[in-house]
């Protein structure tokens, strides 16, 4: 009962606080994360009343199924970003600008925070500036894929946008994987390959054919039924069962094959859309029941955001360099590999902007990070103050320069006019 509550509440906060913010014409994702804040454990739940917002950090943990069913939708509708037709166009490009700024990033970060061990290497360890430089190279495809959708971003920057985001996640895992390992080799002064090479490239392997059977599969499946009800069902079906199975781990020898959820669902809709003729629109009708899930996904991100961290300054402070590193490695990264890839000027001027936003998959890694002995406090709460900042700050980047590069197309006078007078009509009808 009170879970039913506070849900209901976080959807109503969220959906309330996307008409304060349009007064500033501020995205809604930026507006949903702004009221999971509020009725988070760090303001409202601190009253402790029963399901007017949420109480403890527990209390979040609890319903992170919510989570990872949203991020597997999410992944699904990027998936349908990498149809064949587009990626004839784009997908040389993707491919190496996605690898090329990802790499960038953790180089510019790693040394930044590496120069601060060496100032004070009481303050923070090699491992762990080496860990939060991997960790940077993530972004945040739930916030970009929003801000997308809102304001039905269409254009040469999305089209290479979205892919890229995509492939963060593969990238950023091998990354994380190489980095953290060295980061233990150094507390304890042996490698382990397994960990090291063997894990990640069985992940990302495994990720991308479990996904890619599931979208088979489901394309069979499709063809038994003649209602589009039915086709959607059946797909908001297997996303659920997709995320489920992502969860696995199989233990494989010394070595272990663990799945990444964004990449299986990711490949899921990528083989889907290509293989099923009906599934754009199969697609758009899981999107806009998938609605209410996004609100709540994003409400509880907000929730979990931990404004205690400002509490500790050598976090902040910490978190400010990797902060400022991390956007400058994205946008450097991006634009000098979008020149040697011939993009557009508007491409290579504005794509790494909408590459900030970082959230979920970093602090997944944070989890993992967190074995680091006696670095893994320290490294949750840098990633925690940047995700606070991205998250708030980084959807409102990304539709300036989305804006900026012409894929956001301004309403027409005719259009708002049209707006006002139905709610003219509206008032007067009451």
């Amino acid at each position: 009962m009170t879970e039913l509550l506070s849900l209901s509440v976080a959807i109503f906060a969220g959906l309330m606080m996307t008409r304060v913010m349009n007064r500033w014409r501020l995205p809604d994702v930026t507006a949903y994360l702004v009221a999971g804040v509020l009725i988070g454990p760090s303001l409202i739940g601190l009253l402790h009343i029963p399901g007017l917002g949420f109480g403890s950090y527990e209390e979040l943990r609890n319903l992170g199924l919510i989570s990872d069913v949203a991020l597997g939708f999410i992944a699904f509708s990027i998936g349908n970003e990498f149809r064949l037709s587009q990626l004839r166009e784009t997908g040389k490009q993707a491919m190496v600008v996605g690898i090329l700024q990802a790499v960038l990033t953790t180089v510019v970060v790693d040394l930044s925070l590496v120069l601060i061990h060496l100032a004070a290497p009481e303050v923070l360890s090699l491992p762990a500036a080496i860990t939060l430089g991997a960790i940077a190279a993530a972004t945040a495809p739930a916030a970009t894929l929003m801000v997308v959708r809102q304001y039905k971003a269409k254009g040469p920057l999305t089209d290479l946008l979205l892919p890229i985001v995509a492939l963060d996640d593969a990238v950023g895992l091998v990354l994380f994987a190489v980095s953290f390992g060295i980061a233990e080799a150094l507390g304890s002064g042996t490698v382990d390959m397994i960990s090291v090479v063997v894990n990640p490239l069985l992940e990302i392997l495994g990720s991308l054919i479990l996904g890619a059977i599931a979208g088979w599969v489901l394309t069979l499946l499709e063809r038994l039924f003649h209602s589009n009800r039915n086709r959607v069902a059946m797909t908001i079906g297997f996303v659920f069962l997709t995320v489920a199975l992502a969860k696995l781990e199989l233990p494989l020898g010394r070595a272990s094959m663990g799945f990444s959820p964004l990449l299986v669902c990711m490949m899921l809709g990528s083989v889907f859309c290509n293989l099923c003729p009906l599934s754009d629109e199969i697609m758009e009708r899981a999107d806009k029941w998938s609605s209410p899930l996004m609100v709540l996904f994003f409400v509880l991100s907000g929730a979990e955001l931990e404004l205690g961290v400002f509490a500790r300054l050598s976090s902040v402070i910490i978190g400010l360099v990797y902060i400022l590193s991390r956007c400058l490695g994205k946008y450097f990264g991006a634009r000098e590999s979008a020149k040697m890839m011939h993009c557009s000027p508007t491409v290579t001027k504005y794509l790494g902007i909408t590459l900030w936003p970082q959230a979920g998959v970093a602090l997944g890694m944070c989890v993992t990070a967190a074995q680091l002995p006696g670095d893994g406090p320290l490294i949750r709460n840098i990633v925690l103050f940047a995700v606070l900042v991205y998250e708030l700050a980084g959807p409102v980047m990304t539709k300036w320069a989305l804006t900026k590069a012409g894929d956001i197309k301004p309403k027409s006078e005719d259009v708002l006019h049209r707006r006002e007078r139905k709610l003219a009509a509206a008032r007067q009808g009451r």
